[in-house]
């Protein structure tokens, strides 16, 4: 009877230490999965910030062309010649 307790014993450390490994196992591809989520993250976030300065650029731009005056109907010229905007006609 005490070669069947220690057959047991030793399946169960066996099927103890099979386990351990496919737990160790998994939380290891959970740490690589989340290192890659935050490598992914990172460049999320820098790209956010190139952004926030083309849109700051932008918006500077739009703030200057409202800060210029509209140009008279009478200053107004037909086109460019070569274009296809100039018309040719009597002039005013």
């Amino acid at each position: 009877m005490a070669n069947q307790g220690e057959a047991e014993s030793t399946f169960f450390e066996k099927e103890r230490d099979k386990l351990a490994r496919e737990i160790t196992a998994g939380f290891e591809d959970l740490l690589s999965s989340t290192n890659g989520l935050n490598r992914k993250l990172e460049e999320v976030l820098g790209m956010t910030k190139e952004y926030d300065t083309i849109a700051s650029l932008w918006s500077s731009f739009t703030d200057l062309m409202k800060q210029q005056p509209e140009p008279d109907a009478s200053d107004e010229r037909q086109g460019l010649p070569g274009t296809g905007g100039h018309i040719v006609g009597p002039t005013r």
